[in-house]
């Protein structure tokens, strides 16, 4: 059982890998079989892995045609922000309260760097925003937290693979909300923290939405403006 359960795990992650590096065209079934001799991996564990994928979000299993990488809708997208505002939200609120750790810190200042160039990369740009939102998450000490976000973070990077980058001066602005958040969590003031996550997340998603050409809707209203 021990080895099934291995196995079972490292198909998860290695399809799960594959999947978020846009490895499989929109149209393209995946097939057990192919997947088993790709990943020298039995077709028991490979099955059970596209179930659990399928059932994280990631995947959408069709009868009679076969299992797809899933394509996300506009609902989808909404719920996806508005679950981020909550576990996102949550997740400064607690890390202000015990304040910034060394892995927050090290983003920070990477964050600053990038910020102090008169032209920013906007591909690094990014990905030190993303590593800032994962310490975030371990800054809260709270592993049932975390977990949550891990599967959320893999259906939001999904929906981001058929979204435009980020033009330079968003990027700009969002590493100056990264670190507006940063000083809230070293100011301890939770509160502020999670205020001011909260506008980087509905400015993040206006602007995917703008460059989509799509109307922004409606968001229930988070608090106050207290920054």
């Amino acid at each position: 059982m021990p080895t099934a359960s291995l196995s079972r795990d490292k198909a998860y992650a290695r399809i799960r890998d594959l999947v978020m590096s846009g490895e499989f065209a929109s149209d393209e079934p995946l097939s057990e079989r192919s997947l088993s001799d790709r990943l020298a991996l039995g077709r028991t564990p490979v099955r059970e892995a596209l179930k659990a994928l399928a059932r994280d979000g990631l995947l959408t299993i069709h009868p009679m045609r076969g299992t797809f990488v899933r394509q996300l809708s506009f609902d989808d997208l909404r719920e996806i922000h508005e679950l981020r505002l909550a576990l996102e939200g949550m997740a400064a609120y607690l890390a202000a309260t015990r304040g910034p750790t060394e892995g927050l810190a090290r983003c920070a200042k990477e964050l600053r760097r990038v910020k102090s160039r008169a032209s920013i990369d906007v591909e690094e740009a990014q990905q030190i925003g993303w590593t800032f939102h994962d310490e975030l998450f371990r800054a809260t000490a709270n592993g049932r937290l975390a977990q949550a976000y891990d599967n959320l973070r893999a259906q939001s990077g999904l929906a981001l693979q058929k979204m435009p980058q980020y033009n330079p001066d968003r990027t700009r602005q969002a590493v100056s909300e990264h670190l507006d958040i940063y000083a809230a969590v070293e100011a301890q003031d939770p509160d502020a923290a999670q205020q001011r996550m909260w506008r980087h997340l509905s400015s993040a998603f206006e602007a995917r939405l703008n460059a989509l050409g799509a109307v922004r809707p409606r968001i229930p209203t988070t608090g106050g403006k207290r920054s």
